[in-house]
């Protein structure tokens, strides 16, 4: 039996990680599991540059939007 594949993507702000993350998830079957302290906020989205409804619908996303703001 083979191990899930785990990948961390970090780097500066506006680098393409969210992008290659999609990629990636697209391409292995995988989830995307935010980690940005900001994006968890549901109000923020824009803010934030959270990924668009749209590219939340092509693969499961984790942690974007799960608590109030205020």
């Amino acid at each position: 039996m083979t191990q899930p594949l785990a990948l961390l993507l970090a780097g500066p702000t506006a680098s393409g990680k969210s992008a290659l993350a999609l990629a990636l998830a697209e391409r292995f079957g995988g989830t995307v599991i935010n980690a940005d302290s900001m994006q968890v906020y549901r109000e923020l989205r824009i803010l934030t540059a959270r990924p668009t409804p749209e590219e939340e619908a092509r693969v499961p996303h984790r942690l974007y939007g799960i608590r109030p703001a205020a």
